[in-house]
């Protein structure tokens, strides 16, 4: 007798099936349950799967709506947000380039207040806050603020200025060390020309900043900060211009500390 051949209607074909379709819930009938694909292998449970679907939106349809609406209305917000601030950017910026003409020609007043026609960068940093150019605008009014002797407007103005550029950002923590010293808060000074000094620290500014650091922390009476500023010009821009002074103030602020 020949062997019959392994087919889909074969005997052994038709054990497999069973033994693969025996659920591990006894509750849920053998024929019913495929453990890797059940929908797909039983037409009922998926006409009665999308049966539901139907049922739930159908029941639901409010919600939905709404919930479609509200991601609509989200995007549709953000996009012209992004367009509205785009736009007034544009304004700020045109308004921040007279007003730093005037910055860089030395008219601080025409350039904080403005000239009757042009905003002056104060106006630009309230009227157009959150754009880049309200941003610029407060480091440049910072700067105006600081060489009037308006000492705490510096403050106000360069706190809330923050750049990516490394320059720029350094620039402005160095500049609020020189109002707060002005003010004769020479501990918050000396922290401002120490954040300076290491915000991407580079051997161009950095040995500039140590010095008011060390000379802050001096005049704060904080003679081991102002000798750990010194040696880290020493130690770390050997050959900075500043290597000098730092050697001899150096000196001077050990023999205050009574080493």
């Amino acid at each position: 007798m020949s062997k019959i051949p392994f087919t889909g209607k074969s005997q052994q074909a038709r054990q497999q099936q069973q033994q693969r379709v025996v659920s591990s819930d006894p509750l849920q009938p053998a024929e019913a349950y495929n453990p890797e694909h059940p929908l797909l292998e039983d037409p009922d449970a998926l006409a009665v799967r999308l049966a539901e679907s139907e049922d739930f939106v159908r029941r639901n349809k409010n919600i939905l709506l709404g919930l479609l609406a509200v991601v609509v209305l989200a995007v549709a917000g953000g996009f012209g947000y992004y367009m509205w601030r785009g736009s007034q950017d544009t304004k700020a910026q045109a308004s921040l380039f007279q007003a730093v003409n005037y910055w860089e020609a030395d008219s601080l007043n025409k350039a904080l207040k403005g000239d009757g026609r042009n905003l002056g960068l104060e106006k630009v940093a309230s009227e157009y806050s959150g754009t880049d150019a309200a941003n610029l605008a407060n480091f440049y009014a910072g700067a105006a603020s600081l060489k009037k002797g308006e000492f705490k407007k510096a403050i106000d103005y360069l706190e809330d200025f923050s750049s990516n550029d490394y320059l720029v950002q350094a620039r402005a923590y160095a500049l609020l060390g020189d109002a707060h010293l002005e003010l004769n808060q020479a501990k918050e000074a000396a922290d401002f020309y120490n954040k300076a000094a290491n915000h991407n620290a580079n051997e161009f500014f950095s040995p500039g900043y140590l010095m008011k650091e060390a000379t802050a922390r001096e005049a704060a009476k904080d003679y081991a900060g102002a000798i750990t500023a010194y040696d880290k010009i020493l130690t770390d821009y050997a050959s900075a211009a500043e290597v000098t002074e730092a050697k001899e103030y150096k000196a001077r602020a050990e023999a205050l500390s009574g080493k």
